[in-house]
């Protein structure tokens, strides 16, 4: 929500009528936030997860930032950095452009990335994106979020993510059409607007041929864990 209502503030320059203010040199703005940072349990494979943005820019266009990924059994994995151009195209929503690298113990790939991030109609945080891999895979990813104020400091968000595959990618253990999900639900406490602790439960399922994938290797296709963590805003 802050990049989208941030967004929103500059998408309504697109709209408004060109005046002297309008013209005037526009500073260069910062925000850095890490949505997730938590310790999870689960059957077998705690761990830890990261999901981290940071962009720099002006009213319409900035450089965005974006890493996210886990650490299970004192390894990286699934782990992925972005670097993207934003242009903000509407009130509350951007457009999104740039490179995606994927690293840890899976294969190394290199994506390019088109996507948009902005607020839906009920007030969810929306962010959509396709991704191309170097060897011509194409995915896609779609997440929402969406924050329940049950009082000004103590906050309910549910959040579900979706990935889809265009195509079998064997290397990576990943059925074409959907291949997996994840339903989260978290309670925070906003102790500053800095710093807001929480708990949930995040129950991640893989469908499809990616479950296929997951049995053959000895692994569930489903996993329930509880979470505790921080959000932080810089």
């Amino acid at each position: 929500m802050r990049a989208a209502i941030a967004s929103a503030g500059l998408a309504a320059c697109l709209l408004a009528p060109i005046s002297a203010q309008a013209l005037e040199p526009q500073p260069l703005i910062f925000s850095a936030w890490t949505d997730r940072l938590e310790y999870r349990a689960q059957d077998g494979k705690n761990g830890f997860l990261w999901d981290g943005t940071a962009w720099l820019g002006k009213d319409r266009n900035k450089a965005w930032l974006r890493t996210e990924g886990e650490v299970a059994g004192g390894k990286v994995e699934d782990a992925e950095a972005q670097l993207l151009w934003s242009h903000a195209i509407a009130p509350f929503w951007d457009f999104q452009t740039g490179i995606r690298q994927d690293f840890g113990t899976g294969p190394d790939r290199t994506h390019g990335v088109i996507g948009f991030e902005g607020l839906a109609p009920g007030w969810w945080e929306v962010t959509a994106a396709m991704f191309v891999s170097q060897k011509g895979d194409v995915t896609a990813r779609a997440e929402a979020e969406y924050d329940m104020l049950i009082t000004q400091r103590l906050i309910l968000q549910p959040r579900i993510e979706i990935n889809v595959a265009m195509q079998d990618i064997p290397a990576l253990d990943t059925g074409i059409g959907l291949s997996d999900y994840a339903l989260d639900l978290r309670l925070r406490y906003k102790i500053t607007q800095e710093v807001a602790p929480y708990i949930g439960v995040s129950w991640t399922r893989k469908v499809g041929d990616t479950a296929d994938y997951a049995r053959l290797a000895g692994e569930k296709p489903g996993s329930l864990a509880f979470v505790t963590g921080v959000r932080l805003q810089y």
